[in-house]
């Protein structure tokens, strides 16, 4: 109790908000969440907050490893045709569902077929930018442990993207109000649902197959500083993001210490090109030339320095090192650049020194200290004659709606979470201009015709030349100011073993108390 006492001082010496305590036992791992998920229907769910969550819940055919290689999950072999469009997945003996019933091909075929049926409007991340990017075609059962799964061409990530499709139960879901699917998800993978204070907080009970822990608490914490005080009074085991700020105390209280990895999520300022954005401001962001300027507007490399505490290199597109254009070199911070490239873009400064006025919306909570670096992107791009009003949003009741309907501007805030088994897999948030996670609206044909010369091409070595060509033309006019990959700052209990991953990924099966 005395050394409870000194971390209770110890946060309020650094201003963190003192907490009760309420240690879990040990059958139970508490994780701490910035965002708490926002819907479990499958088809819907579009955040990573929810997926990590729902990855424990629902199982897939497959899952990718620490270092990209794609593994069994519930499928135990896969064989794929010649010309790369039907993969065929075995499926074990005695798995069942949640409700009792056996878990098998049928179940996998509906899941699939069901997410992709134009009937029920899905927009999650399945319909949205699954399906669209390896082309689904149709899941079909072969027997009842046999599943293929269909693709209108081979375009090189569909088994890849066989671990994001989450399998659920047909005979429940077939019977299940869409509110019922919404709330009260029925378990096809290791842990149940069985209880939910929206807002609060969220708890899985284990009924079958891994997990070293019974249950599973997430908490909903959107405010960093209290993730933090909850680390340290031993109230919960692991917490996401982090504040930079934050990591030293964490890591000097004896309690528990901060894993840094470098993250696969893409950060950017997306243009948002739709016609709804009306005026000079909508016009600005529309033009090739204007976007093209604004990247010398902003001092990335500092952003990351002062206000993510990790030295950082300035993503020059949407492709995670090493498979990106290695032709291509980070955009500097040269505002002279900028104001000239405006000048002739036809955006010169008024008496008062302004091009032109324009929003940039943004997350608050969402990413590792969102609000400061969206204020700090505002500050840069007002200094150029830009001026730039930050709107910083709650995530999940309002942002969220925004970035689903398009409707985030003209400039808005966001990440996309990468991959590291694909360069296609990076690109394919832009496999065509109808694709879900086009936030931006943009159609530029240089880019969108070019994925029908991947399809055509005869070798790997001329399906990386038309990537690259690809690449140069997202990096010269595309509709992302380029940001950086965002490093993740993890804070784990040492009451815990538990490895942090690149991609976001917050899985739990392997967690295990300490010796």
């Amino acid at each position: 109790m005395r050394y409870k006492g000194t971390l209770l001082a110890t946060a309020l010496t650094i201003g963190l908000p003192a907490i009760a305590s309420a240690q879990p036992d040990e059958n139970t791992l508490v994780v701490g969440l910035s965002a708490d998920a926002s819907t479990f229907e499958p088809a819907e769910i579009r955040s990573m907050d929810n997926s990590n969550i729902a990855r424990h819940i629902f199982t897939a055919l497959t899952s990718i490893g620490d270092d990209g290689e794609i593994l069994p999950r519930l499928a135990t072999g896969w064989t794929m045709s010649e010309d790369g469009t039907r993969l065929e997945f075995t499926l074990p003996e005695g798995r069942v569902c949640e409700d009792g019933e056996p878990l098998t091909a049928e179940d996998v075929a509906y899941s699939w077929n069901r997410a992709g049926d134009p009937e029920n409007a899905f927009a999650g991340n399945t319909p949205g930018f699954v399906y669209t990017s390896m082309q689904f075609a149709g899941a079909e059962v072969v027997d009842d442990l046999t599943v293929a799964i269909n693709t209108a061409s081979d375009t090189g990530m569909a088994l890849g993207f066989t671990s994001q499709v989450f399998i659920h139960c047909k005979d429940s879901y077939e019977t299940m109000s869409e509110d019922e699917i919404a709330r009260s998800p029925v378990s096809s993978g290791e842990y149940r649902l069985v209880d939910w204070n929206i807002g609060s907080n969220l708890t899985l009970e284990k009924w079958q197959g891994e997990g070293n822990f019974d249950r599973i608490e997430f908490r909903i914490i959107p405010e960093a500083s209290t993730r933090v005080a909850e680390l340290l009074t031993g109230n919960v085991d692991i917490i996401t993001n982090v504040s930079p700020d934050q990591m030293d105390v964490v890591n000097a209280s004896g309690v528990a210490d901060v894993q840094v990895v470098q993250g696969l999520r893409r950060m950017y300022i997306g243009f948002n090109q739709s016609d709804q954005f009306e005026g000079i401001a909508g016009e600005a962001v529309r033009d090739e030339n204007v976007r093209r300027a604004l990247q010398y507007a902003v001092n990335v490399p500092a952003i990351c320095s002062q206000l993510l505490n990790f030295e950082c290199e300035r993503a020059t597109g949407l492709v995670n090192p090493p498979n990106d254009n290695p032709n291509l070199e980070p955009y500097p911070y040269d505002p002279a650049t900028a104001e000239r490239l405006l000048d002739e873009a036809g955006y010169p400064r008024g008496d008062d020194g302004v091009r032109f006025e324009i929003t940039l919306q943004a997350p608050r909570g969402r990413y590792l200290n969102d609000a400061n670096v969206a204020l700090a992107v505002g500050s840069f791009l007002t200094e150029v004659g830009v001026q730039t009003e930050v709107e910083l949003l709650e995530w999940s009741s309002v942002y969220v709606p925004l970035i689903r309907g398009h409707d985030a501007g003209p400039l808005f805030f966001l990440g996309s979470g990468g991959a590291l088994w694909s360069a296609l897999y990076d690109m394919a948030v832009l496999a065509t201009v109808e694709s879900g996670p086009n936030y931006t609206d943009w159609a530029d044909p240089r880019w969108f015709d070019r994925w029908e010369d991947i399809a055509n091409a005869a070798t790997p070595e001329e399906e990386r030349e038309v990537i690259n060509e690809m690449l140069q033309v997202f990096y010269d006019y595309g509709p992302w100011l380029h940001m950086y990959f965002q490093p993740d700052f993890y804070g784990v209990s040492r009451r815990i073993v538990w490895q942090a991953r690149r991609d976001e990924h917050v899985n739990l099966w392997d967690a295990r108390l300490a010796e």
